[in-house]
């Protein structure tokens, strides 16, 4: 009954979102932006098994740092951190012999690698499920799906002490500058942000819903909004 009830009001928000902004295409793959400590990747995984296509999260990172001869560990430090202008202003002045993309600093090359990493997917595979790294953002023109997954503060302490092995009292603190470099990574590479709720066709509590529903409720509204353009 809870399932149905849930169901129901889900794709009525959604019904409402597309309408806002119009049916426009076919989208076959599913973008996954998510607050720490939510469970947004875990829940990712759920619904790409349930629609039995590939998932993707740290492997781009993976084949990013594969790419450019760089440990994992190293790049990751970059991928959510934004440089001042000041700094990247002295690197291409001390650099002008350089290409552009050469004098980039570490975390805009980490964007843009990824950028193609993704794309380049998106090119071999139909469809699949991508948690973070701007993918709705990078697959805008593809055609995405786009969720987003949020729960209260105390929730995601909770499960990042219990599940990631976060000290108690460092998690809230762990917490807030993981969403704070997520939001600053997307904001400035899109231009959008992060947290502009209509721009996602789906935003769900897994406070309130659990992963499992949650996955659930994604493959639903991700089947029902395109089966419009079976008919």
């Amino acid at each position: 009954m809870r399932l149905n009830y849930v169901h129901n009001v889900s794709i009525i928000i959604l019904m409402i979102q597309i309408q806002k902004r119009g049916l426009t295409m076919k989208k076959s793959i599913i973008t996954i932006e998510r607050q720490y400590g939510s469970g947004g990747s875990i829940i990712g995984k759920l619904a790409a098994e349930k629609l039995g296509v590939n998932f993707y999260n740290r492997q781009i990172l993976e084949m990013a740092a594969e790419r450019c001869g760089i440990a994992p560990e190293y790049l990751e430090s970059a991928e959510e951190n934004v440089p001042t202008s000041f700094l990247y202003s002295l690197l291409l002045s001390a650099n002008p012999a350089h290409t552009m993309e050469d004098n980039l600093p570490l975390s805009d090359k980490v964007f843009l690698m990824e950028s193609r990493i993704i794309t380049e997917i998106s090119e071999r595979e139909p469809s699949f499920v991508l948690a973070g790294r701007c993918g709705n953002y990078i697959l805008e023109e593809k055609g995405c799906f786009s969720v987003f997954i949020c729960a209260p503060t105390d929730y995601r302490v909770k499960r990042a002490v219990n599940e990631y092995g976060i000290p108690q009292n460092k998690a809230e603190s762990i917490l807030k500058k993981s969403d704070k470099r997520r939001e600053t990574f997307y904001n400035v590479n899109t231009g959008r942000s992060w947290q502009d709720k209509d721009q996602y066709a789906l935003c769900l509590n897994s406070a309130e819903l659990g992963d499992e529903l949650c996955a659930e409720l994604i493959v639903r509204a991700f089947k029902e909004y395109n089966q419009r353009f079976a008919e």
